[in-house]
């Protein structure tokens, strides 16, 4: 199915289970109900629509994941977003805080050219402002350091923040405020019951565990 012949809506739907399942998995109804702000009873009259089509297989009660064909759908949409997000913040001057909305707003009616032009006037960028991988033209995911949420990483380790995949605009605005951006160094003191205490180069903070689970570095050694 072209994608011409989709609605915002689906569109939405398609890239949603891509960002919730990654490769060869399944996301339930209620989940992506609870992501997309929907009244379960509507999520499922949609993945029946989406499995008709082809873009997805759905099994009640089971959940839903992407077919191929849905998946490259769902590429093409993140790969618009992202580098509208990008352009927005290295061109026009957004804070990485407002490029969300705008791009959510502009990713299903910019052309194919458009696409292009933004590429080539970016430098055929791998990234965008948060971190998160910009699929090629040729959909394919680019390579990347691995990385971990600081969520996750035992004290006494320590690495660069490579990805923030907060999209709230107070919490961003909170990571900015304190310095705990793209490439800054992290070391992680200890995993407490409140929440994760680190260490950056000149500050030591004590972070909600739903704050350091947004927070992602690539460890050093």
């Amino acid at each position: 199915m072209a994608r011409n012949k989709l609605s915002e809506s689906q569109e939405d739907y398609l890239k949603q289970i891509y960002k919730l399942t990654g490769d060869g998995k399944t996301v339930s109804t209620l989940r992506l109900a609870e992501v997309l702000h929907i009244k379960p009873a509507s999520v499922t009259n949609m993945l029946k629509k989406l499995s008709e089509s082809g873009l997805i297989v759905y099994e009640p009660y089971r959940g839903a994941g992407l077919t191929d064909t849905g998946r490259m759908v769902a590429l093409e949409i993140l790969r618009h977003h992202r580098l509208l997000e990008l352009y927005l913040s290295e061109v026009l001057g957004y804070g990485w805080e407002d490029v969300h909305e705008e791009a959510e707003r502009l990713e299903h009616v910019i052309s194919e050219l458009f696409e292009q032009k933004i590429a080539e006037a970016l430098g055929h960028p791998t990234h965008d402002p948060h971190g998160d991988p910009i699929p090629s033209e040729q959909l394919e995911l680019p390579d990347g350091p691995p990385v971990q949420p600081l969520s996750r990483i035992r004290p006494d380790s320590q690495g660069h923040i490579r990805r923030v995949t907060a999209q709230d605009k107070d919490e961003l605005n909170m990571l900015s405020k304190l310095n705990l951006t793209l490439n800054c160094f992290v070391r992680v003191l200890a995993q407490e019951k409140n929440g994760v205490r680190i260490q950056t180069e000149t500050e030591q903070y004590l972070l909600p565990q739903t704050m350091a689970s947004h927070i992602w570095i690539e460890k050093e050694e």
